[in-house]
């Protein structure tokens, strides 16, 4: 499977960091049937008091309604969603590739699962994250060399 990459848009909440914030979040989407590829719930560094959440996709007008009764909003930040088959070494890389481009990541999260991976990367700009997909579609890695892993 090639990597495919595609721009995504975050629906994001700045909240308190309580018990059952991320729930109560997620509750309104939960009933209105809403099927979230992506969640993210982080504490802010430093501030102890704070949190963010953040998912995708809010696809139709029932989810963008539960998404806003949530107090979610659409995050604003260039977002790309990249997904393929899992290969040692794509993550450097994609990394190198963006960073010898001289663009800056927001963030980056990313995973694997079984033989697929996917990541999302936030970019400082839609052009940076233009840019970035574009070198991310050309990036090749081979297999390690003998004796490596």
């Amino acid at each position: 499977m090639p990597v495919s990459v595609k721009n995504i848009a975050l629906w994001r909440k700045e909240t308190d960091n309580t018990p059952g914030a991320l729930a109560a979040t997620l509750e309104p989407l939960a009933a209105a049937g809403t099927d979230l590829q992506i969640v993210m719930g982080y504490r802010f560094p430093g501030e102890h008091a704070k949190a963010a959440i953040e998912l995708f996709p809010v696809a139709n007008k029932k989810a963008a309604a539960a998404a806003q009764a949530a107090g979610l909003s659409p995050a604003g930040i260039p977002t790309l969603l990249i997904a393929g088959d899992n290969k040692p070494g794509f993550g450097h890389a994609m990394a190198a590739a963006i960073a010898g481009a001289g663009i800056n990541m927001a963030f980056l999260s990313a995973q694997v699962m079984g033989r697929k991976f996917s990541a999302i990367a936030g970019f400082e700009s839609e052009a940076d994250a233009k840019k970035a997909a574009a070198l991310i579609k050309k990036v090749k890695v081979g297999k390690a060399p003998a004796g490596k892993k």
